[in-house]
């Protein structure tokens, strides 16, 4: 019985306990089987506003590219403008039209300024880019006399071929005896008339050792030719006889150097100092033979002219100088100034006819002082005019520390006008047309040079 009861009992227990956990189960909330839709919503913003930031972070990137660009630009257009300013002499001119304007900074104008500008000024105070190299070579213009202007550039060389044509006539009566009335002479005429034909072709080489020095050798190859027509005095005829004599070789070999002394610029002259040093390769006056049998001087068998004209001066000769260039928009302003030394000559001997040599001791021809002024101007960008006059001064030439009987002292003076052409940045053409105007000068002169650079 009471294994039953205590059986009855453990069954009851156990239904109780059932009975409790479903009570409990159906007390507890359920579960719901889909998440908060709240915290969806915020995320999608979140992922939204990632997103416009991004894009806002590509705009501002290329917004910084562009400006980027703009800055590299602007300083490009500020190197440009200071280029052109510097070209014209602009600054030049605002300071002389509104005084000192240095004040305003580098890139102050007498111009009147907008408001707005302020700030552009103050962004160039800082260096952005890289400024243009500025041009410290003189203009170039037209070259009508011996030097040139315009150095040749470091490391090039310039061949120079050239062509000189010259032309020169001389008359000259001498009257000896005496007039018992006028237009009537009892006496002697001596007439004569020496027209004188000389041609040079030359090569030049110049070197550009630097930006500021060059070197040059020139060449030069002579071909003379005279005629003297002349009624001789103490003859006694009414006849005029004609003396022609030609020579032709190389002539006196020279060698010149040059330097740039200063940078010029706008309304600044440009200095170039110069030395050149001339031998005496050409065959000489002294070496080819002369119209007398056994000496020339007080002696009048002969002619006393020589029978082959010489191709050099027969002395060496060192010449210093200076060139000198003054741009001023829109011509350039020239000019040379030099001395020419010649070296005396001692035991100096005339070849004449028949063999002979007569002594003449120590000879000594006179220096020569040179000074010349012209102006230059750029037609377009190839073409150029030139216009200048050449005056030399020639000393006297002596022997034996005396006086040569008949020299004296001489003035030469040219008119020079020359044009000049370039076909590209290596080849030129230059024209130089020169007319004595005095009576020891060559009557005309015309020279052609083409230099061509490598």
């Amino acid at each position: 019985m009471k294994q039953k009861a205590c059986q009855a009992g453990r069954i009851a227990a156990c239904a109780g306990m059932i009975l409790l956990g479903g009570t409990v189960r159906a007390q507890d909330p359920p579960v719901p089987s889909d998440p908060d839709p709240l915290s969806a919503v915020i995320r999608k913003n979140l992922a939204d506003q990632a997103a416009r930031l991004d894009a806002m972070r590509s705009e501002l990137a290329r917004q910084d590219q562009q400006i980027a660009q703009l800055k590299r630009a602007l300083a490009a257009q500020e190197a440009d403008y200071r280029a052109l300013r510097h070209a014209v002499g602009a600054d030049v001119l605002d300071q002389q039209r509104a005084g000192n304007v240095a004040a305003g900074g580098r890139m102050a104008t007498a111009l009147p300024m907008p408001d707005d500008a302020a700030p552009v000024l103050q962004s160039q105070e800082r260096p952005v880019g890289k400024a243009p190299e500025r041009d410290e070579r003189p203009p170039e213009v037209a070259p009508i006399f011996d030097q040139p202007g315009v150095l040749t550039a470091r490391g090039k060389l310039v061949v120079e071929p050239s062509y000189q044509f010259a032309y020169s006539s001389n008359e000259r009566v001498a009257l000896i005896g005496y007039t018992v009335i006028p237009a009537v002479l009892i006496g002697l005429v001596d007439a004569r008339q020496v027209k004188t034909t000389t041609q040079t072709g030359a090569l030049a080489f110049r070197y550009g050792v630097s930006n500021r020095m060059e070197l040059e050798l020139r060449v030069p190859y002579v071909y003379g030719h005279t005629d003297t027509i002349s009624r001789e005095i103490f003859t006694g005829s009414a006849t005029d006889k004609v003396f022609t004599s030609h020579g032709h070789g190389i002539g006196d070999i020279e060698a010149t150097a040059r330097y740039q002394m200063n940078d010029g610029g706008a309304d600044r002259p440009y200095y170039i100092g110069w030395l050149r040093v001339k031998s005496r390769t050409g065959k000489d006056p002294f070496e080819v033979t002369t119209d007398c049998v056994s000496r020339c001087v007080q002696n009048t068998t002969g002619t006393g002219l020589p029978l082959e004209l010489p191709r050099g001066s027969g002395f060496y000769s060192v010449q210093p100088g200076l060139t000198w260039l003054f741009p001023s928009d829109p011509v350039v302003f020239f000019g040379n100034v030099s001395y020419l030394h010649n070296f005396p000559r001692s035991h100096v001997t005339r070849t004449v006819l028949a063999g002979g040599r007569e002594p003449l001791g120590t000879v000594k021809v006179g220096d020569i002082v040179d000074a010349s002024v012209g102006m230059g101007l750029a037609l377009n960008e190839k073409a150029s005019f030139s216009i200048g006059y050449d005056l030399s001064l020639v000393g006297l030439t002596r022997q034996n520390g005396q006086k040569v009987a008949g020299t004296a002292r001489s003035v030469l003076g040219t008119l020079l006008v020359g044009g000049s052409y370039r076909y590209d940045n290596k080849r030129t053409l230059n024209f130089t047309l020169g007319v004595g105007v005095t009576r020891d000068t060559p009557d005309a002169t015309v020279t052609v040079r083409v230099p061509m650079m490598y």
